[in-house]
């Protein structure tokens, strides 16, 4: 038989149920109308809306890097493993020895149950995401200095989707899905044991975007902390978006938790611009509203600003869908910095300035790890990119670091990079969560 469904009040998606095997989805994508470059840059192209009849979903099947097979490099830079055989990698974070920490990790799957969580969730099983989380952390050494890491210990586990991490003093804090911990820490360990001790409870119950990402300050009194929507557009109503859409700031001596900037539907990396001091973040926008909107973005962030979700996208465009309209919250919108292109699913960030075994032209700007899309025609992202700057911006058009993740007609992924690093000798390190490696990017002679 067959079902028909709303999407999130835009359209009807035709569902076959198809006994024990499950729900396939039958769709029609439209495709994209403008080139990528034009949802790229300080003012991006934004067209109007494509309410389609059916969400666009284009995913592309995943098939792992067969044997000697690794990303595309860009002309003058070079790609190596510096782990293979992880179990879905999605953050990393540099311990001051130059240790590793890597969050294997995924969706708690505990998101309240619809029938679009449920086709949602099959279509993030389709690209990668749908396996259970290993719920741990793995530290990574590489004590022959050989740009590969030859000891590998279970650092932290029986963790609840952990995500970010930041150390601070001898306390490490964990961002699980639902709970920031703090754990004991000394240079040189290579596990914890002592249980951490809960520091303050995170939005859960809905885990649409679940990841929940750390920053320290640079006098570590505060920890900024990532809380994505849990929904797309406030599908399930604002009472359940209380907390989310946001970056928290957590005063580490008085355990409060308030506010930063709100209005950002799904923040993720976040660095401090060496220059300016500025934090930055890159963020996740919109979906179901053509191929072509809304463009993911970076951007500085202003104490106290309202980036416009889910009122408004890229300053004060209206999304219509949401109910009731606000258009007090619109007027205080403001505009990101740079976009990304729309549905490129940008997730980690991190500055190139000490990225010592890079070409000095890889060295004064931001790289971005793209993800990559479901809600777009053609496919987005699957890249690293790296975006120049100068003056503490965004300065020129973005160039590609590492490609190759896509097969060549887009029906399979061999990888998808997610977070981001620089190890200590100055390469970068790059998570690929359904590749389950960990790259590292240098120059060529390096």
């Amino acid at each position: 038989m067959k079902t028909w469904i709303r999407w999130g009040g835009i359209g009807v998606i035709s569902l076959a149920v198809l006994g024990a095997v499950g729900w396939k989805v039958v769709m029609h994508p439209e495709t994209a109308s403008l080139p990528m470059t034009a949802g790229i840059g300080a003012h991006p192209e934004l067209p109007q809306p494509n309410h389609t009849f059916f969400p666009t979903i284009n995913v592309a099947t995943p098939i792992g890097w067969p044997d000697g097979q690794a990303p595309v490099a860009a002309q003058g830079l070079s790609v190596s493993a510096y782990a293979r055989n992880l179990d879905h990698p999605r953050w990393l974070y540099r311990l001051p020895n130059g240790d590793i920490l890597v969050a294997e990790s995924n969706s708690p799957k505990t998101d309240i149950s619809t029938l679009k969580n449920r086709i949602a969730n099959f279509v993030m099983g389709k690209v990668g995401a749908g396996a259970p989380s290993p719920n741990r952390i793995i530290l990574l050494r590489d004590t022959k200095h050989d740009g590969s890491a030859d000891t590998r210990t279970v650092f932290l586990d029986h963790l609840y989707s952990p995500f970010g991490m930041a150390l601070v003093g001898n306390d490490l804090y964990v961002a699980n899905a639902n709970a920031i911990f703090r754990f004991p820490y000394h240079d040189g360990d290579t596990r914890i044991d002592a249980p951490g001790s809960k520091v303050t409870d995170l939005p859960a119950g809905y885990n649409h975007h679940w990841t929940k990402n750390l920053l320290a300050s640079p006098d570590g009194r505060f920890l900024y902390v990532t809380v994505g929507s849990n929904s797309n557009v406030a599908d399930n109503g604002m009472q359940v978006e209380e907390g989310r859409a946001r970056i928290d700031r957590l005063d580490l001596t008085t355990g409060k938790l308030t506010p930063y900037a709100t209005g950002l539907r799904n923040p993720n990396g976040l660095a401090f611009e060496p220059e300016s001091g500025a934090l930055w973040v890159a963020v996740n926008e919109r979906d179901e509203i053509g191929s072509d909107l809304v463009p993911d973005y970076i951007t500085s962030v202003k104490e106290g600003s309202f980036y416009g979700w889910p009122y408004s996208y890229y300053g004060q465009h209206i999304d219509t869908r949401v109910s009731p309209q606000r258009p007090d919250l619109v007027a205080q919108a403001i505009m990101p910095d740079y976009a990304l292109g729309p549905h490129t699913a940008s997730l980690g960030i991190a500055f190139s300035h000490d990225a010592d075994l890079l070409p000095d032209t890889w060295r004064h700007g931001l790289f971005v790890a793209q993800h990559g899309s479901w809600n777009r025609h053609p496919k987005s992202g699957y890249r690293v990119i790296y975006v120049p700057f100068a003056d503490g911006k965004p300065s020129s058009t973005p160039v590609d670091v590492l490609t190759g993740f896509l097969t060549p007609d887009e029906a399979h992924v061999h990888g998808r990079p997610v977070g981001l690093t620089l190890d200590r000798a100055g390469a970068l390190l790059v998570a690929d969560d359904v590749g389950g490696v960990v790259w590292r990017v240098t120059g060529k002679n390096e």
